[in-house]
């Protein structure tokens, strides 16, 4: 079975879409399936792959929008459970002109995930798990059962991909709490994407190299570092390299993150063995090339999902 599984958070995206204002002035609202984990599953399936999501929403009529978005692009949606009591969560945001957004966050039943409500058998028999959820951290029941079915992953030998996903907004004054759960997601991981920001704020140091040396510590792991138009430094315990972006004119980077991790998990599924891709460098570094063009289209056209490439416009790019 050639599945990811992604786990985390599925939210309503409302982006207003009046010009260079701030919330309490805006006036006009469009209306967005969201979510970091989810937007990876989508990028996976419209590549042609197998992905599920695991996750909740409330049972209202913007968690049936999610998840008919999600049924739509033929994820498999039966492990999102749908909440009696709590709403779906709700992210609120404008964008000013000088690139500082305006940013309201009603988070609802994402949180609530409880481990015990989930099928288990279900979850352990993908070939990926991925956890790269900007909220599931946050605290609460969600947060409990992330780093549990992680933990059981890694008994059961499963290849584990986690990207933090820090949102300085959400996290505020609390950017200690965040290191710390990110470190112990840390070691559980065989494949690990950050920005040049959070590898900073995560290991301390300025110097990247050194940085990518401690979050890889002694171990097999397999570290991305997404570095925009400068392109993508990946590192394994043999070598460290920087695959260059490709050069595009870019009118919406919305989702590109999320479509490079997608794209980059549709290929490590596809591998006889993933858990030996690190012995690999040249093979890994094809796999980063690949994704890098799908972050790269998805720049190229307006909206998150909407700009999602099949694997015909990859390979004819």
């Amino acid at each position: 079975m050639n599945n990811v599984l992604c786990i985390g958070e599925l939210l309503i995206d409302f982006i207003c879409s009046d010009v260079n204002t701030s919330l309490d002035l805006g006036e006009n609202f469009k209306k967005k399936a969201g979510g970091a984990p989810a937007n990876v599953t989508a990028a996976i399936c419209r590549l042609g792959g197998k992905a599920s999501f695991v996750g909740k929403v409330g049972d209202d009529p913007f968690g049936k929008f999610l998840k008919d978005t999600l049924d739509n692009l033929n994820v498999d949606t039966s492990m999102l459970l749908m909440d009696k009591i709590e709403k779906t969560t709700l992210a609120f945001v404008s964008l000013k002109s000088n690139g500082e957004r305006d940013f309201v966050f009603n988070r609802g039943a994402d949180g609530c995930l409880k481990y015990d409500e989930l099928n288990l058998d279900k979850i352990y028999s993908n070939k990926v798990l991925h956890f790269g959820s900007a909220t599931a951290l946050l605290g609460g029941d969600m947060r409990e059962s992330y780093v549990r079915i992680m933990r059981e992953a890694k008994k059961r030998n499963i290849f584990i991909s986690f990207d933090p996903n820090f949102r300085d907004n959400l996290w505020g004054n609390n950017v200690n709490d965040f290191v710390q759960v990110s470190k112990k997601c840390i070691e559980f991981a065989d494949f690990i994407k950050v920005s040049d920001e959070e590898l900073k704020i995560i290991t301390g140091k300025k110097d990247m190299y050194e940085a990518v040396d401690e979050l890889r510590g002694e171990s097999n792991k397999i570290v991305a570092v997404t570095l925009g138009k400068d392109g993508t430094l990946i590192s394994t315990d043999e070598k460290t390299e920087i695959i260059p972006s490709i050069k595009i004119k870019s009118i919406d980077s919305t989702g590109a993150g999320d479509a490079f991790v997608g794209s980059l998990l549709y290929k490590i599924s596809l591998l006889e063995d993933s858990k030996e891709l690190y012995k690999n460098f040249d093979e890994l570094k094809d796999i980063v090339k690949f994704a890098n063009k799908v972050g790269a289209i998805v720049c190229t056209k307006l909206g998150a999902i909407a700009a999602l490439p099949t694997l015909e416009e990859v390979e004819n790019m």
